[in-house]
């Protein structure tokens, strides 16, 4: 005898779920924004040159992208309320371990961990609001209110990084993830449960794959910029990486229970989200990156200075992002991508006017105008991609959508460091001569920023030149920095010509029906929701 579960208790249950939902994806996002704009306090506490700095980023981005697959699958098979509370132990474990850091290595092991937890809380709290709200019309509306959440714990990230570090250790930056993903793990015992409808087990050779062809290609590009693509070492990386991709191809072709199923790049609608998610992630953490270092470095600025033109970022696209969910009905997803990547692409290419006396006011409007479009692009990416595949897809759409994201962010540093550091250390002897730094005074300088750094410069005894010489730096930074923001410019311009030519996909109740599968709506009949 079949038992109709009442209106008010599913409305709760319902309700109860994009509240987790919502609280784990703030857990998972906080230490990003929160981090980078603690680096250059992190820099001087641990005498970190700019590629070390990197893998602070890249060692909580990684994990992220290697496992966020994984554990979807985990969700799927044992139940997404284990995972999702696995999610937040681990990223309360690894907030621990960086609390406790007194290297910059345990600092990496924390960001690891926490990055673990991330790729946990992803996919699941994706899933769990799919599984809860199967409609996809109403769907759209809790992904804005994930992604505003999402945008939240970016903007939240920089004013209290800017107030802990202010006023007591960098490494109190981590405090904050703790109680709260604690407070999680307590109150997911209302959430309801749930697993794919369709038998799924784990597919060990397309992790391992996935995994050392990330790893790899990350490896190659930060320790390539770091010191010289044609090392033995960084061509042995970036050819593992080619391999082990080609690897994971072949894997998911022949396995029956894929990691990634590949059919789902038949849609263009997903294969157009997933490479704007990636491309602009990578401009996006990357920028972070960049900008976080021109403000210590550059500017000299505190970091609580620093947090607030972060937030200036963050909170723009705090502001429309859940706007952005509900406009979906009225505007097509077509439009306000590709809209939302032309006002990023225009800030970064306004950026590239930045100098180092640049104000605050000067600068706010052109970070606000990046922040704008990252806003009105993150919603519509998210719920296209669920929205463009069948419904018993949707788990593994979200979460592949979010590995390539964060696969695009662990590039972000790596990538734009790179360029920053080759790009300015190139210039650096033209700007110490041009201030009339010479001779072993210049090459001292040259050889500390080579082995150690461009911020180790700045603990160089110069006498009478210290000044001239933090001149020229800035102005080198400038320089890499410029280079960057048009790399970043340029990929965002390509992620809008991608969604132009791609974003054409028809409605989801036709590519459902056409496929042979039951409708959500159909679905959520059937459930009695």
């Amino acid at each position: 005898m079949n038992v109709t579960t009442p209106a008010s208790v599913r409305v709760e249950r319902r309700a109860a779920t994009i509240v987790m939902a919502c609280l784990g994806v703030f857990v998972a996002y906080l230490p990003v924004t929160t981090v980078a704009v603690s680096l250059p306090a992190l820099q001087a506490a641990l005498n970190a040159s700019t590629a070390q700095l990197s893998w602070v980023q890249d060692a909580f981005v990684l994990p992220m992208a290697a496992f966020i697959l994984t554990a979807g699958v985990f969700g799927d098979v044992h139940g997404r309320k284990k995972v999702f509370r696995a999610g937040l132990l681990f990223s309360a474990a690894g907030a621990v371990t960086a609390l406790c850091a007194r290297s910059i290595e345990v600092v990496w092991a924390g960001q690891a961990l926490a990055g673990v937890g991330a790729a946990a809380l992803l996919p699941t709290t994706l899933a769990l609001i799919s599984h809860a709200v199967p409609d996809h019309r109403e769907r759209g509306k809790f992904i804005g209110v994930w992604a505003t959440c999402l945008m939240a714990a970016l903007a939240v990230g920089p004013p209290i990084a800017g107030v802990v570090v202010q006023h007591f250790s960098w490494r109190w930056i981590y405090l904050p993830s703790v109680p709260v993903a604690l407070l999680a793990v307590a109150a997911a015992r209302w959430l309801p449960d749930s697993r794919a409808p369709h038998g799924r087990r784990l597919d060990w050779p397309g992790q391992l794959t996935a995994t050392l062809a990330v790893t790899a290609l990350v490896y190659g590009v930060i320790e390539g910029g770091a010191s010289s693509f044609t090392d033995v070492k960084v061509m042995v990386a970036l050819f593992t990486a080619v391999v082990a991709g080609a690897a994971f191809v072949l894997a998911e072709r022949r396995s029956d229970s894929p990691m990634l199923d590949l059919s789902l790049f038949r849609s263009p609608a997903f294969t157009a989200t997933t490479l704007v998610a990636m491309t602009s992630f990578l401009a996006l953490i990357g920028f972070f990156f960049v900008l976080s270092l021109y403000f210590g470095m550059v500017q000299r600025l505190d970091t609580m200075q620093a947090a607030w033109r972060l937030l200036t970022v963050t909170g723009a696209a705090l502001l429309v992002g859940g706007p952005a969910g509900r406009l979906m009905h009225r505007i097509s997803a077509r439009v306000m991508i590709t809209g939302g990547l032309l006002l990023v692409a225009a800030a970064q290419f306004a950026l590239t006017g930045l100098a180092a006396d640049t104000s605050f006011g000067s600068a706010a409007w052109r970070l606000a105008l990046l922040g704008l479009g990252m806003g009105f692009v993150m919603t519509p990416m998210t719920a296209t991609a669920v929205a463009s595949v069948p419904y018993h897809l949707a788990g593994m759409a979200a979460a592949g959508n979010n590995a390539f994201r964060q696969v695009g962010g662990a590039l972000g540093p790596a990538v734009l460091g790179a360029l920053l550091t080759s790009r300015a250390l190139d210039a650096l002897p033209g700007h110490l001569t041009d201030a009339g730094v010479t001779g072993a005074a210049q090459d001292r300088i040259v050889t500390t920023a080579q082995t150690d750094g461009l911020g180790a410069v700045a603990g160089l005894d110069l006498g009478a030149a210290t000044g001239r010489t933090m001149g020229a730096l800035g102005d080198s930074f400038l320089d890499g920095m410029r280079l960057c923001l048009i790399t970043a410019g340029s990929l965002t311009l390509l992620a809008a010509l991608v969604a132009v030519v791609l974003l054409r996909a028809p409605r989801q109740q036709r590519t459902l029906r056409a496929t042979g599968h039951p409708t959500a709506e159909k679905v959520s009949a059937a459930r009695g929701a």
